[in-house]
């Protein structure tokens, strides 16, 4: 019997540091102590999940493709029609500014968080938030503490179309993934396998999903899946590196006899699978391909 108490990792799992006590958090242009760093409950994003998230990695006194996850970001806030308040550059400043003042420079994560903000009364209507969007970054010292590879559960929560909520899009709305992670702890696993609305394998429910089969990587199409920045420095690794890549559609039945299996994310960068549904995968360690293309990714990210 799985002890569903203790037996539980995430790819998010990270070392205990007290030094995350005493953070200081950015809140709409005040650096403030973590007890101090609030916001309303009329806030858009504790009311309805309205708003987009970055997070970014900080190796050696470098935010690691600090411009694809801006760019991702302005992005999104342009889909669901909310004005960040201010440009790249000052967003970006405005994440320099809460490094400095936390006197971090390496093993740090942020998380870059835009809501619409303030609404004036508690209703769906975007226009009910008049007082401007609300802008958040917190950053912690984290390092990930990973005791095994990871184990994953299929469920039957799925990716779903972009008409609904597109899967590309990294909101807030995170429910969905939510729901599939608790179905995943149900079965006994430490993440989520999603699946697409074919049936094809598509993504966990929080990261990106790989698999090895004879040397070569192969991933989902993308097409319902999150538009994973280290998912795609990985493609482009495997391209200059001279081993197979493959964006493509494959079925679980490909994914059980594959010989590694991992996920990509901006905290865990290449995390292994060792089981999925009860199937070992490999040899249920972490592969020679998963530990070549992490060692590949430490390097471009200047780690």
């Amino acid at each position: 019997m799985i002890d569903t108490q203790t037996s539980h990792i995430s790819t998010h799992q990270a070392e205990e540091d007290a030094r995350n006590e005493a953070i200081l958090i950015y809140v709409n242009g005040r650096i403030v102590p973590k007890r101090e760093a609030l916001v309303s409950v009329y806030d858009a994003g504790f009311m309805l999940g309205d708003g987009v998230w970055e997070g970014l990695r900080l190796y050696n006194g470098k935010w690691s493709f600090a411009d694809e996850h801006f760019d991702r970001l302005f992005e999104g806030a342009k889909a669901i029609d909310l004005d960040i308040g201010m440009d790249k550059n000052a967003a970006l400043s405005a994440l320099l500014d809460t490094q400095k003042a936390n006197e971090m420079v390496n093993d740090a994560h942020a998380r870059f968080m835009v809501t619409r903000g303030v609404k004036t009364r508690p209703f769906q209507h975007p226009k009910l938030a008049q007082q401007g969007p609300t802008v958040a970054i917190i950053m912690e010292h984290s390092r990930q503490k990973l005791p095994r590879p990871i184990k994953l559960a299929t469920v039957p929560h799925l990716r779903g179309l972009p008409m609904t909520q597109d899967p590309k899009l990294n909101s807030h709305s995170k429910l969905n993934c939510i729901l599939a992670c608790i179905a995943a702890e149900k079965a006994g696993a430490d993440e989520a396998l999603m699946l697409d609305i074919h049936g094809f394998v598509n993504t966990t429910n929080a990261c990106n999903f790989f698999i090895v089969r004879k040397g070569a990587v192969w991933t989902s199409t993308g097409d319902y899946c999150m538009n994973g920045i280290t998912r795609q420095k990985v493609i482009d690794l495997c391209r200059a590196n001279g081993i197979p890549v493959f964006e493509r559609n494959f079925t679980l039945v490909d994914t059980y006899s594959a010989d590694e299996a991992f996920l990509t994310g901006t905290f865990g960068a290449q995390t292994p699978v060792g089981s999925i549904d009860g199937r070992v995968i490999g040899d249920g360690q972490t592969g020679r391909v998963t530990q070549r293309l992490r060692a590949l990714y430490k390097e471009l990210a200047g780690a």
